[in-house]
């Protein structure tokens, strides 16, 4: 069964969302404060996390913008804020997804199940599951453990969102993706689309590489056209 915890005061909202996936093989557990919700989390994290943004013990960005969570765990942001700077702040410091309320149910639990199915298949590449390993510029990749290395020995932890996305670009190096083919192969298609969801999450991408983004040299802008990954990537092991 899946796991997922609510952070959310308004308990009518937690009504609404535990019924609406009682049918659906997954269980809710609310919480209206963060202090209790990360004391949860300690304990025995879920498989995802619903973060609203206003709460009475503090703005829940504040999860997401230090690093509180652990990484590689799916998290979305459920807000009664749904201006563009907010939704593209929230991908940008690592949400996999941002829904606005009032929300339909249904569209919840289409948005959640595919978040889930990227955060799977981040973790295993089905075209190639021996393959999970790559090298390029200074880094290497351990899609398995959502995890980069620097040539100096540091570690970056990847949320699923981000090692997905990074898949995409090392499975095509040299090739001009646009925003939607990106899109497609990635977050999907979503009822209301807003370009500037790809360029948050290849902003925030960027930097865990230490990509200059005046002058990146891993990721580059083409403009009009999207991103080309520019550097040559070796699977691991290969010469």
């Amino acid at each position: 069964m899946t796991r997922i915890f609510l952070l959310e005061d308004d308990a009518d909202i937690c009504r609404l969302v535990s019924r609406s996936f009682e049918s659906y093989s997954a269980s809710v557990e609310c919480f209206d404060l963060q202090a209790e919700f990360l004391r949860a989390v300690e304990r025995d994290a879920p498989d995802l996390y619903l973060i609203d943004l206003s709460l009475p013990d503090g703005d829940g960005l504040n999860l997401l913008r230090h690093g509180t969570l652990p990484e590689g765990l799916p998290r979305i942001i459920v807000s009664g804020r749904g201006s563009i700077s907010d939704r593209i702040l929230g991908l940008e410091i690592g949400a996999d997804d941002y829904i606005v309320k009032p929300f339909e149910p249904r569209e919840l639990i289409a948005r959640i199940r595919a978040v889930l199915r990227r955060s799977e298949g981040a973790a295993r590449d089905t075209d190639d599951p021996s393959g999970q390993s790559f090298a390029f510029g200074d880094w290497t990749v351990d899609f398995d453990a959502c995890v980069l290395t620097h040539k100096s020995g540091d570690q970056v932890e990847l949320s699923s969102a981000e090692a997905e996305l990074l898949q995409v670009f090392t499975k095509a190096p040299g090739r001009v993706l646009s925003r939607n083919q990106l899109l497609d192969a990635t977050t999907g298609r979503s009822a209301d689309p807003f370009d500037r969801s790809m360029d948050a999450r290849i902003s925030r991408l960027r930097r865990k590489l230490r990509d200059d983004p005046r002058s990146p040299k891993i990721i580059r802008t083409v403009y009009g056209a999207g991103y080309v990954f520019s550097a040559s990537v070796l699977k691991t092991g290969e010469t």
